[in-house]
């Protein structure tokens, strides 16, 4: 092609990352068509006075994004573009957006899909909280949240604390739940075409939501013990992500928690390549794991995001996070541009909650409750592989052979029991196969229902697929 240079006054990061970058840019506007010739790299490398080598690694970038192909001898080109309906057609069945869950879950079945708090009655706590706020707040609740009082940043500080970890009020970001609170971090501090790093099995909701508003995803390996730092620093010097997200204490869906040696190492790698660290400390919030956060070892780019949902009540969207004082005004604004807002009324319930010290009295309580129903689980599936932490509200099932993660969750499925595959859980297209099923013990309301649901898994354990028709 010829008459084209890119544009290298926008953007940020090393030039090759800016030169991919406009390249796409002009992919997606059609200023450089399907099929067309990218100059060559010594020529590229000429008119914009750089080095061959920084254009090979801007090319190798664009490769990686699936938008260039190459052949040595023949040059690089562009690959065709999906026409909007395609686009519209594959991203309506994409199971990497949509998950395994369903939108709609069938009625009449135990839900064994759900690590929300467990009924230990906080409708009448909450029902008083609000009134009160109502009673006190009319004006307030009447119109728009314009300001936030210091007791909501007090609360946020007093949530996440936890261990050695104490962050200041400063940096905190009240949010309406930890999803939002990840997302509002994730909008704020990258651009679309940005790289995020996750693990192959996580909260995979975060991946699919980072990639509807445009940013890309990378896979560290893991371990028994947790991500692999050697991994991780592999990732980043290869696909340059601008963030990873990571659950460091009892990670859904494997509970595994991350030793602090491996925390410090990641540490050093994010600080190395320039990596910020999302910390999802929900479940941590409710064990009593004494390992320092991640946030302890890399202060400066790690952000700490937390809330009610697990521990107190789901319902309620309460949620913080923490980070670096520089940060919070891009996270408040984005958090405020992606949700419309933060309620006042259900801010300032959660704050009352917190601050109250109702909610560690009901995450007390909910505890007591999880405790009781791990204890089933482990009495039930004794003899089978699986992991159960103290506190924590969900069990990894390790399947036998020759059972199938899709296959033994349609079998539940039939028999009543609604449980997740690990196919939810993969944050994008892993060729790592896991044998495992996630099953949550919070959401149903009696003790009775668990031993139930629990009693279905284990009897098809026992049969194995020869006690399993499957008519799809």
């Amino acid at each position: 092609m010829t008459n084209w240079l890119p544009d290298l006054t926008v953007g940020s990061g090393p030039l090759y990352q800016r030169l991919a970058d406009s390249i796409e840019t002009d992919i997606d506007r059609g200023v450089i068509g399907a099929g067309a010739k990218l100059p060559p790299q010594r020529d590229l490398a000429y008119d914009i006075g750089s080095t061959v080598g920084t254009i090979g690694r801007a090319y190798q970038l664009l490769r990686e994004r699936g938008l260039v192909s190459g052949e040595v001898g023949r040059g690089t080109y562009v690959l065709g573009q999906r026409s909007d309906d395609t686009k519209t057609d594959l991203l309506a069945s994409n199971p990497h957006v949509e998950g395994t869950r369903y939108i709609d879950a069938p009625s009449g079945k135990l839900r064994f899909d759900s690590t929300a708090a467990p009924d230990i009655g906080q409708g009448d706590i909450v029902a008083d909280v609000l009134s009160r706020t109502a009673q006190d707040h009319p004006y307030e609740i009447s119109s728009y949240t314009r300001d936030f009082p210091a007791r909501w940043f007090e609360a946020g500080r007093s949530w996440l604390s936890r261990n050695s970890f104490r962050p200041t009020p400063d940096g905190i970001v009240p949010t309406l739940g930890t999803h939002a609170a990840v997302m509002a971090a994730i909008a704020a501090l990258t651009t679309p075409g940005d790289t995020i790093a996750f693990e192959h099995l996580t909260y995979s909701q975060i991946s699919r939501s980072a990639g509807l508003i445009g940013r890309r995803t990378a896979l560290v390996t893991s371990d028994e013990d947790g991500i692999d730092p050697e991994d991780f620093e592999r990732v980043c010097a290869q696909k340059h992500p601008k963030m990873m997200f990571l659950m460091p204490t009892a990670k859904n869906p494997t509970l595994v928690t991350l030793p602090a040696t491996r925390r410090e190492a990641i540490a050093r790698v994010a600080r190395q390549y320039n990596v910020v660290l999302i910390e999802d400390d929900l479940y941590g919030n409710l064990t009593d794991d004494p390992t320092p956060l991640l946030a302890e070892y890399a202060p400066e780019r790690t952000i700490v995001a937390g809330g009610l949902s697990k521990s107190v009540a789901a319902g309620v969207r309460g949620g913080w996070l923490a980070c670096p004082p520089a940060y919070r005004h891009r996270i408040r604004i984005a958090h405020k541009m992606l949700t419309g807002g933060l309620p006042f009324l259900l801010a300032e319930v959660c704050t009352r909650l917190v601050l109250s010290g109702q909610a560690s009295e009901m995450r007390k309580r909910s505890i007591v409750e999880i405790n009781a129903r791990i204890a089933i689980v482990r009495a039930t599936l004794a003899g089978f592989d699986f992991k159960a932490v103290d506190n924590v509200p969900f069990v990894w099932l390790t399947l036998p052979d020759p059972w199938l993660s899709g296959t033994f969750k349609n079998a539940c499925l039939e028999h009543g029991v609604l449980i997740d595959d690990e196919d939810e859980f993969k944050a994008g297209r892993s060729e790592q196969v896991f044998h495992g099923v996630r099953f949550g013990v919070s959401q149903p309301q009696r003790r009775e229902d668990i031993a139930d649901g629990v009693g279905v898994i284990r009897r098809l354990l026992d049969e194995g697929r020869a006690g399993y028709d499957s008519f799809s």
